[in-house]
């Protein structure tokens, strides 16, 4: 879907009559495009004194990927990105000298620059101002992203359980907040785990890390499910698109774009699940990933609400989701599934709510808490389960909206706009490579730093 007003202030009378006013200008996003460089500028590393290791290792790997890396401020960059590392800092004091240091280039970031902030998770059992230096970590993050403009972001990753800062997961978090992949995924903290010792390595081949895998996609038809689709097989992966009959002839399109094949199937029947693992390993050979983004809304505020409209909801968003996990982890003891990537569709909605939502809220956060829940059962198959999290994406559904709301949801993010169906495949993406194998019952917003929720 098209935002007019963004492109109109950004381009000839209407930018300058704009600027005049003082109104809002979204900055046109950079997305991703093959050959493009990896940022927009030099990188330059920060860190506190106790992370100076951690900030060393990571300037190693950053300059191998060929990025020009810088580890102190001048005032002749135009910076591309922006790192801090402060997985060491053990009191509030600690980050001073860092985080100043990190302001001080602020006004040199580049139009669609990148701050990121890699920290370590807070614990029951951290003393009081070790606690009290990595919980501050948050809202610092989460408040710089609010502060920057031109399309850059600032976005964080928190090691847990001993990860280490140049793991193969942390770097693949690390190269996804970095690049143009990440454009609307604002003001977030993904935490990432120990890589485990049997996962795979950073792929050869960086633009199809997906390659020689099977991916499912339901709800493939149209809108984000088709883009997951076609950013999967861009990636590498064979894909399985699945939607109901009725929707065959937009699935054969999107099936005929991605070389994949199409699954006709309601993903509410009883075998839904076993009918999926069954094509894919009878013309595959094998499934590797499993991408539930098959979804409806049925807004009524709940005084209006009857049967039709709230069973509709959970039984596509929610019950669908739980009974197709249930069989694919249970057929034969989980054989056959082993490394399986799960990737749910949740919404800001499911965090935060909305008005004449209980019905699509209650689904969306239902959906969060089976993928926390879930992820366990699949890590002890090698797999992970994470959600995504969209806020106001421009799709079929958000261009019936009423002008007014429509244009009132697009400026609430940070980014002052809506999103695109490509950032949510993006994301989706990146979770189901296997260098992301240390993050597991995660949700990862992509909503441009939405007011909604954190």
């Amino acid at each position: 879907m098209t935002d007019s007003y963004t492109k109109a202030v950004n381009s000839g009378f209407t930018k300058s009559l704009a600027k005049k006013l003082g109104l809002p200008r979204p900055a046109i996003l950079r997305r991703y495009r093959a050959g493009d460089p990896l940022t927009v500028g030099p990188v330059l590393v920060l860190s506190d004194d106790a992370s100076r290791g951690d900030a060393d290792s990571l300037a190693k790997e950053l300059l191998g990927w060929s990025l020009d890396v810088r580890r102190e401020p001048t005032d002749d960059a135009r910076w591309g990105a922006v790192l801090l590392v402060l997985t060491e800092s053990a009191r509030p004091t600690d980050v001073s000298g860092a985080v100043l240091a990190a302001g001080s280039v602020l006004r040199r970031l580049a139009p669609n620059g990148r701050v990121l902030v890699v920290s370590r998770a807070a614990t029951d059992g951290d003393a009081p101002e070790l606690a009290a230096t990595r919980s501050g970590v948050d809202a610092f993050l989460r408040s710089l992203a609010k502060e920057l403009r031109y399309g850059a972001t600032a976005n964080g990753l928190v090691l847990t359980d001993g990860a280490a800062a140049d793991g193969t997961s942390a770097l693949a978090a690390l190269r996804f907040f970095l690049s143009a992949r990440s454009a609307y995924v604002d003001g977030q903290q993904l935490r990432v785990g120990a890589t485990p010792s049997d996962a795979a390595d950073s792929p050869a081949d960086l633009d199809r890390p997906l390659a020689g895998r099977v991916a499912v996609v339901t709800g493939a038809a149209r809108g984000i499910g088709a883009a997951i689709a076609k950013t999967l097989a861009r990636d590498g992966a064979t894909v399985v698109c699945v939607d109901v009959p009725a929707a065959g002839e937009a699935l054969a399109r999107t099936t005929n774009a991605v070389g994949g094949t199409a699954l006709q199937l309601d993903v509410t029947a009883d075998d839904a699940g076993t009918r999926i693992l069954e094509h894919a390993r009878s013309r595959h050979g094998r499934l590797d990933i499993v991408v539930h983004n098959a979804g409806i809304v049925r807004d009524k505020l709940l005084a209006n609400m009857g049967p039709a409209q709230w069973d509709a909801v959970v039984a596509v968003n929610l019950d669908a989701q739980l009974r197709i996990n249930a069989q694919l982890l249970g057929a034969d003891g989980g054989a056959g599934v082993e490394g399986l990537r799960i990737v749910s569709l949740a919404s800001t909605s499911g965090i935060a709510g909305g008005k004449g939502q209980t019905n699509y809220g209650f689904s969306k956060a239902g959906v969060i808490g089976h993928t926390r829940a879930t992820a366990p059962l699949v890590a002890a198959l090698g797999g992970t389960a994470n959600a995504v999290a969209p806020g106001f994406i421009e799709t079929d559904m958000t261009a019936a909206m009423p002008f007014v709301t429509r244009e009132v949801a697009r400026r609430l993010p940070t980014l002052q706009q809506g999103g695109q169906p490509v950032d949510v495949a993006e994301a989706v993406a990146f979770l189901a490579s296997p260098a992301a194998a240390g993050i597991n019952g995660q949700v990862l917003r992509v909503c441009g730093q939405h007011l909604v929720g954190r």
